[in-house]
């Protein structure tokens, strides 16, 4: 297993490197300039041009790319034009509510979705199963700026049972902070996760190994336990760990809309101030919190299906 792993996070190394290079040279892409937003509408030429030799960008392209790489070598993500601190500090002191809310978001997902397809399943064609369905199709089509006002209205405004925004100080408010805005990226990964698990069992119940199972007389619980629900779990762990990456950017939104002091909310200024540094640190963050996930999610794999466990050795 430490040999797989090493391969895998060799094969990173070059997704990472060709993450910066779109980054750095997409940012650049934003109109606008730094200098001129940084001094407003009414600085002079000679002004915005002292700022930009300052900040760097009167250079090429090119240099200021090697500049940038070589302060990543170095763990130095750079500093903020607009924040006037280092974008290191920014992204540690954002970086907890943002993964609070995707690990939030998928324990919901699986809670929610893993007993609804698994009952839907065993019950084909039945009133539950029919409900699901109608609500998995209702859940794919609901965009999660519009649900997340919605909730915000319905449980903090007309119903003020829970915070409208923010994080919370401690562990127990920010699950209560974080729960609308979680249930919000919840309801749109769950019809995924709940269409490809409801499939998958039911492909697996009609599986020859199920039957000898219950031939050799299994209680029906260790059957569904045991042959039916693991094997089964693989086509749902990879649609939860391609969305959850998906919605790794999707929480740029929902973490506005409910005002949490998280990446996404950094994200959405950085854009509008022209902050180059930042926006090149946090999209960067979001990339690696992508590729990270495929690695755990193949080490699910290892650790589910015996035969590939096999093929590492």
């Amino acid at each position: 297993m430490g040999a797989f792993l090493l391969r895998r996070i060799a094969l990173l190394v070059p997704v990472v490197i060709g993450i910066t290079l779109a980054v750095f040279f997409l940012i650049r892409l934003i109109p606008g300039d730094p200098a001129r937003t940084l001094l407003g509408i009414h600085a002079t030429p000679e002004l915005i041009a002292q700022v930009r030799h300052t900040l760097g960008l009167d250079r090429s392209v090119g240099i200021q790319y090697l500049i940038f790489m070589k302060a990543l070598v170095r763990g130095d993500l750079g500093h903020s034009y607009f924040f006037s601190s280092p974008v290191s500090s920014l992204v540690l002191a954002r970086l907890p509510p943002t993964l609070f809310l995707l690990a939030y978001a998928t324990a919901l997902t699986v809670l929610i979705a893993f007993p609804a397809a698994i009952l839907a399943a065993l019950r084909p064609n039945s009133i539950w199963d029919q409900a699901v369905r109608i609500a998995s199709i209702f859940g794919i089509g609901l965009p999660g700026y519009w649900l997340g006002v919605v909730l915000v209205y319905a449980f903090a405004i007309a119903l003020p049972i829970l915070p409208v925004a923010g994080y919370g100080e401690n562990l127990g408010e920010h699950f209560t902070f974080l729960l609308l805005p979680a249930l919000t990226i919840a309801v749109s990964l769950v019809p995924l996760v709940l269409r490809a698990l409801r499939a998958s069992v039911m492909e697996t119940l009609r599986a020859g190994y199920v039957d000898t199972a219950r031939a050799k007389g299994l209680a029906p619980r260790l059957v569904l336990r045991r042959h039916v629900v693991r094997n089964a779990l693989m086509p749902a762990i990879t649609v939860l760990a391609l969305n959850i990456g998906y919605l790794i950017g999707g929480t740029v939104i929902i973490e506005n809309v409910f005002a949490i002091p998280g990446l996404g909310s950094l994200m959405i200024i950085s854009i509008g101030t022209r902050d180059y540094p930042t926006i090149q640190a946090i999209t960067l963050v979001f990339a690696v919190l992508v590729v990270l996930i495929n690695l755990a999610t193949d080490l699910v794999y290892a650790a589910l299906d015996p035969r590939l466990r096999a093929e590492i050795r």
